[in-house]
């Protein structure tokens, strides 16, 4: 038996979706800035999609920018931002558990002149309002924050951040990395305050190599792709058709009997948790409630090297984490299991467990039964 368990990396891309993709290759592949006929079929398929996405955000359509997935969203979000607006401050707010793809930018912003503050969590990973008020000043002109935290689940509170942001000055922006968010809350930017939001297709079903950042109307920022003049002059290159196609079904059938999937994602990452706090060793970083998103598990086991066992599992079929997979070929430690103040000896004892709806009951069994087998086996390897 196969048990994947790592869709917080990238999940199995829907049979919908493969299916939209492969009639754009094989029929109506024309570029979307052609004049004929042809370009205008493949180009109905963008806007179906940006209708479809819009929509499950009740935004309009036309603020949809399409790119090649998480990574570059963020960074247009962040670097697009702070050079548009450098002449009204340079100082930027991250949090201290930030997806490298949001890290980054701010660093390379921070050698072109912009100050950085990064806000510290608490033990669940959420921000600390109280800094975050304190450290709102003049010249901010950017704050950005995960919606889900992609190693522990924790979620940020979009929300509050956004009344005390723009209760400071409505003029600040609010950029959120919805990555792991997206398709499995219903997110309204409008009415949450959220000013700019990113996506990638690869976590909900789509295809990898195509996400996109939502840009409210209102908010004006520089491109950081030039070329054409493509998406109005906001992202420039010849529109990937086939991944966003699928990307646009893979959001439909993501939100088409949302409560159901949810709940069932829910009810199978409790079961497992319940399973795994019987485990002798085993600290779950992940806990129950409103706090955590419903398809993340992040747990520790003592004495364990987080690596042995991801392997220990995969000879078995089983396919975990041992943390981020965008920072797994880049040996170190976690600093989101550094920010919530894991346990020295835990750090690099932890492996994460994603669920997607595709997951069920007889799979958690083989991955909680050949987990308990590997435990005592690989302890005795463990040098004391």
């Amino acid at each position: 038996m196969d048990v994947y368990f790592d869709n917080s990396a990238s999940t199995r891309v829907s049979e919908k979706a493969i299916e939209i993709m492969l009639k754009t290759m094989r029929e109506d592949y024309a570029n979307t800035s052609a004049k004929h006929i042809k370009g205008v079929d493949a180009e109905k398929y963008v806007k179906d999609a940006a209708d479809i996405i819009a929509k499950t955000l009740k935004v309009k359509k036309s603020e949809i920018i399409f790119t090649s997935g998480g990574t570059e969203s963020n960074n247009l979000a962040i670097i697009g931002t702070a050079m548009a607006r450098k002449r009204y401050g340079n100082h930027i707010i991250i949090s201290g558990i930030e997806h490298p793809a949001v890290y980054r930018p701010a660093e390379f912003l921070m050698e072109q002149g912009f100050e950085v503050t990064i806000l510290p969590v608490n033990a669940e990973g959420a921000v600390d309002l109280e800094v975050l008020k304190s450290s709102l000043r003049d010249d901010t002109v950017l704050v950005s924050v995960m919606y889900v935290n992609n190693e522990i689940g924790a979620i940020e509170p979009v929300d509050e951040i956004s009344r005390i942001i723009k209760a400071k000055n409505k003029d600040i922006l609010f950029h959120v990395d919805a990555i792991q968010a997206y398709t499995k809350f219903k997110i309204t930017p409008k009415t949450q305050g959220i000013d700019m939001l990113s996506a990638s297709g690869h976590k909900f079903h789509g295809p990898k190599g195509v996400g996109f950042l939502y840009i409210d109307s209102s908010v004006k920022i520089n491109p950081i792709i030039f070329g054409g003049g493509h998406q109005r002059g906001m992202r420039s290159g010849t529109l990937n058709t086939t991944g966003i196609a699928g990307m646009g079904v893979a959001a439909k059938e993501a939100y088409d009997d949302f409560e159901k999937k949810i709940k069932n994602i829910v009810d199978l990452k409790y079961y497992l948790m319940d399973n795994l706090e019987k485990i002798e060793g085993a600290v779950l970083n992940t806990k129950r409630g409103e706090n955590f998103a419903p398809q993340i598990i992040s747990v520790s086991f003592e004495d364990i090297r987080a690596e042995v066992l991801l392997h220990a599992l995969e000879d078995r079929g089983i396919y975990v984490s041992s943390g981020s997979a965008c920072s797994s070929n880049h040996p170190g430690i976690s600093g989101t299991l550094k920010a919530i103040g894991l346990r020295e000896d835990l750090l690099d004892s932890t492996i994460r467990i994603s669920l997607s709806e595709l997951n069920n009951r007889e799979e958690a069994d083989y991955f909680l039964k050949n987990l308990v087998e590997l435990l005592p086996l690989l302890r005795k390897f463990v040098r004391k």
